[in-house]
């Protein structure tokens, strides 16, 4: 592939012959099928110094007997590298180039000027050249798909030329804008700009400016630019909101009378206090025969989406709702994800019911699936039912009371068969009218929010089990599945236990779930909580969507599907859709289908936990910015080469405590033991370990903070 030469001015002794090596084998692979000599060699590096062309001939052999190249004549020199090509996905990039797997165990890394300005996601077709001191490198000969085209930003016009210079620091590239289209309004503004040029023979994509997103550091713009830089665009396309406007609210009674009618049956919501898109309803009936029906009820959301139709090609798109400290942007347009789908007090609302029948000590005996009407008489809040349990008094204390028993029998259940339990701790902020965060606090986990939980996964399990059982004659369908730990981290995990009196079992699968469950017990409370939270969450594989149902391990479920969140998540919609279908005796879906819609979901389920993460940091520096110089408690709560990040205790706020910061010693990265070594003094940083730190700078641009240790 033609690349734009590398030159490099060189004097007497400025290479080693190492370097030389790498720097000649680069001008060979840039002509490949040329014979080149060591004038011609010399000439492409602008080398004029003899002493240097000396050494050129000299690596050049050293290059020959090592069989990197050959001597097609005398003098005259050609490439021999054996090479194979694969076709991958960019795993991650750096300001030196980017790394990609070859499988399971190996990666190769591509140096910059090779990778063709591919980013994380891309699918690329690698070229692999010979290890050289156990190191694999390669070549991007063709990006086959871009995950990302367009790129949030600030117009640099510092020189005659134009260029973005991207929020995202990881993105080793600017992006040239041809002075020509550029206008007065996009300068000293947020915008976004779409590469409509990657030639790699430049030095830079070419783009043009798409959107201006507003004011630099206006709150607005910055949020804003968050969910632009992660492709969700704040508002829907005018045709989305126009179509989803047509859709009538009122219920007719020709569909009530093809459903089954339940809004005489007790019906209430329990959701957090800010909660306006309200998925899911449960309802409590006491049966003939001494058992009492339960029913999880969900928003009929596929009554109203029309499959293919504009409001579901961008509910697709979506993948799901994005919920970022300050705002949530919804899958779907807020007339249905607010008002029409959702499940609101004293109105009638259609939904897709599991009614399960049960006795008090939580025996499943029986369950039906129906497409239903239901009229919601209470809308709780977690701590509005908290109380009336708590207190064993007010509306629906019956209800909720048997709710909350079931519930508990359920949860314990679970987790005797090998459900993990973690319990993380969730930071919320307290936000001023103009959303700037004055306070945080933690967010407490109440036994109601375990009572909507358990009956969300028994709808969950059920459907997944209604339409997967047996696995051999099952249709295809969306399941929701979690793989087995890695081994290793769970081996790094138990060693570094060891060091404070645990112990992991992992020589079956449920022995390694009762074992984690009983680390996780015991550690609450001690100063290596954190650390042993974090490292066995980080040993976990990450859940996703797929057609290849393999269970699900850290709920210790054989089926597991998503059902009952259909007004935030794609995949329980194609859920409602595919049962729909099923149950009324229809034909199998094309299972490759299914699977490409399964695939997106994940991916951008990552990509909406990223943005809400940037969120996050967005709104600790803001709240931190006045505090540079303030001292406080922390915990270290990531460790890498280049430093470790500690998390504030009373806060929860993050920051990067840079390993040059760090005097007293030279620091080494230990991968395995999670650890900052000094070289000399043998002193450790550790994941988990408590230090006080003082906030040093707070960078808004960057959502960064800097710490030093004290």
């Amino acid at each position: 592939m033609k690349k734009k030469k590398r030159t490099k001015k060189s004097g007497k002794g400025e290479f080693s012959n190492s370097k030389l090596f790498d720097i000649i084998l680069l001008v060979f692979r840039e002509n490949p099928n040329k014979k080149l000599n060591y004038k011609q060699v010399s000439k492409i590096l602008k080398v004029t110094e003899m002493g240097v062309k000396i050494q050129i001939i000299d690596v050049i052999k050293e290059m020959v007997i090592s069989g990197t190249l050959t001597e097609e004549q005398r003098g005259s020199y050609r490439l021999l590298e054996k090479t194979s090509t694969l076709i991958t996905n960019i795993k991650n990039t750096t300001s030196r180039g980017s790394y990609a797997n070859i499988d399971e165990e190996n990666e190769v890394f591509i140096p910059k000027e090779y990778a063709q300005f591919s980013l994380a996601g891309d699918e690329v077709e690698v070229l692999l050249f010979p290890k050289r001191k156990n190191k694999q490198e390669g070549e991007v000969i063709k990006v086959i798909k871009r995950r990302k085209e367009e790129f949030v930003g600030i117009i640099d016009d510092s020189s005659s030329n134009y260029f973005l210079i991207t929020d995202d620091r990881k993105i080793s590239f600017d992006v040239f804008i041809p002075p020509k289209t550029i206008k007065k309004e996009y300068l000293n503004k947020k915008v976004v700009v779409k590469i409509e040029g990657w030639d790699s023979k430049y030095k830079n994509p070419i783009g043009k400016v798409i959107r201006v997103i507003g004011e630099i550091n206006d709150h607005n713009t910055e949020i804003n630019s968050i969910l632009y830089d992660y492709g969700f665009s704040p508002k829907f396309h005018d045709n989305v909101e126009k179509e989803a406007n047509k859709i009538a609210e009122e219920i007719s009674k020709e569909g009530i009378s093809r459903r089954l009618d339940l809004r005489k049956t007790t019906t209430f919501t329990i959701d957090p206090k800010d909660a306006k898109d309200f998925d899911d309803a449960l309802s409590v009936k006491k049966l003939k025969n001494g058992n009492w029906e339960v029913g999880v009820h969900i928003a009929d959301v596929s009554h109203y989406v029309e499959k293919g139709g504009v409001i579901d090609k961008e509910a697709a798109e979506r993948a799901t709702s994005v919920y970022l400290v300050d705002r949530v942007i919804p899958m779907l347009p807020e007339v249905l994800s607010n008002n029409i789908c959702s499940l609101k007090p004293n109105v009638d609302r259609l939904s897709y019911s599991i009614l399960f029948e049960m006795d008090e000590s939580a025996n499943m005996l029986d369950y039906t699936i129906k497409k239903t009407v239901i009229h919601s008489d209470v809308r709780f809040t977690y701590q509005t039912a908290q109380d009336v349990i708590d207190n064993k008094e007010g509306k629906l204390v019956t209800e909720l009371l048997l709710l909350d028993k079931l519930s508990k029998i359920l949860r314990d259940k679970r987790q005797q068969n090998g459900s993990i339990n973690f319990e993380s701790t969730e930071v919320k902020f307290i936000l001023d009218k103009n959303n700037n965060p004055i306070d945080v606090y933690f967010k407490e986990s109440l036994s109601t929010n375990h009572l909507i939980e358990e009956f969300m996964l028994l709808a969950n399990k059920t459907v997944a089990k209604h339409i997967g059982f047996p696995k051999k004659e099952a249709k295809p369908f969306v399941y929701r599945i979690h793989d087995i730990p890695d081994v290793d981290r769970i081996t790094t995990l138990n060693n570094i236990v060891k060091k404070f009196g645990h112990s992991i079992d992992n020589t079956s699968t449920p022995k390694l779930s009762s074992s984690l469950n009983n680390l996780l017990k015991n550690v609450k409370g001690k100063d290596e909580q954190q650390m042993v939270e974090t490292l066995t969450i980080r040993s976990m594989a990450k859940a996703i969507y797929t057609t290849d149902n393999i269970g699900h391990y850290g709920l210790a479920f054989d089926y597991y599907s998503h059902f009952t969140s259909p007004i935030r998540r794609y995949p329980d919609l194609i859920v409602h859709r595919l049962l729909e279908q099923y149950i009324n005796g229809g034909n199998s879906v094309d299972k490759e289908t299914i699977e490409k819609i399964c695939r997106h979901c994940s991916e951008m389920e990552k990509v909406s936990s990223r943005a809400e993460r940037d969120s996050i940091k967005y709104m600790q520096v803001k709240f931190l910015k006045n505090k540079i110089g303030s001292i406080y408690d922390g915990v270290i709560s990531g460790v890498t080469e280049w430093g470790l990040y500690i998390e504030i205790t009373e806060n929860k706020c993050e920051g990067l405590v840079k390993v040059s910061s760090i005097k007293d010693d030279h620091y080494i990265f230990d991968e395995k033991k999670y650890a900052l070594i000094g070289y000399r003094t043998k002193s450790t940083y550790q994941l988990g370990q408590k230090v006080k730190i003082k906030i040093q700078r707070a960078d808004l641009e960057r959502k960064q903070m800097d710490f030093i240790l004290v």
